[in-house]
């Protein structure tokens, strides 16, 4: 796996973390709203797993977000 990588998982993976705090909910109910299994959204929350565009297009929709928020790394 290249830097590039890594660093995009990482991303998802705390910008997953925090619209899912923000909504109160745990990673089972967000499984259960994306249609996808608790493991997977465990690793794509601990940069486990590079995912497809087809989970975080599901992920997004069950966060109320877009995609770009997903993916965009925050600015601070």
């Amino acid at each position: 796996m290249n830097e590039s990588e890594l660093k995009l998982r990482e991303v998802l993976a705390l910008n997953i973390r925090i619209a899912r705090t923000r909504k109160q909910i745990t990673q089972e109910t967000l499984a259960e709203l994306a249609g996808i299994s608790v493991k997977h959204v465990t690793k794509i929350e601990n940069a486990q797993v590079t995912t497809s565009i087809y989970f975080i297009y599901k992920i997004s929709k069950a966060l109320d977000v877009t995609i770009d928020e997903l993916v965009t790394e925050y600015k601070k």
